[in-house]
């Protein structure tokens, strides 16, 4: 059993990593325009003024920086939930980091938009994987 714990938190890693880098690279234009099929903002306007909708709060101006800040926080996270260094921390920044995209989906688009997304799952899968006591095929656990 310990065999399957051990892959079934592998393949949460890896599911959570791609899962950050993949819409960063969707804002970069990186999969084509927007516009294009399978395509959710295709450039980086798009995605601040996607921020500024989650946090109309603030002038679109300063959704920039948020945008940025997020999107440099899901590269650096990504990465190491990947790559396997400092897991429980990429962890606790992958909750914290989907907690607050999703209750801001759910005050400021609708309600059911973080469920209808699965935001809540991430965010809650994350808090899991934090909760390991080890990290079998990383380079945490090659460097105990």
């Amino acid at each position: 059993m310990k065999n399957s714990a051990s892959m079934a938190q592998l393949l949460l890693r890896f599911s959570l990593g791609i899962g950050f880098l993949l819409p960063v690279l969707d804002r970069i234009g990186a999969f084509g325009p927007a516009g294009t099929p399978n395509i959710f903002w295709g450039n980086w306007t798009n995605f601040v003024a996607y921020t500024h909708q989650l946090m109309p709060y603030i002038s679109l101006g300063l959704a920039w920086y948020f945008a940025f800040a997020a999107s440099a926080l899901e590269v650096i996270i990504g990465l190491l939930l990947i790559v396997g260094y400092k897991v429980r921390y990429a962890a606790c920044g992958s909750f914290a980091l989907t907690l607050i995209f999703a209750l801001s989906m759910m005050f400021f688009l609708h309600f059911r938009a973080p469920f209808s997304y699965s935001v809540f799952v991430v965010s809650f899968s994350s808090l899991l994987l934090a909760s390991f006591p080890d990290y079998r095929w990383s380079l945490d656990d090659s460097f105990k």
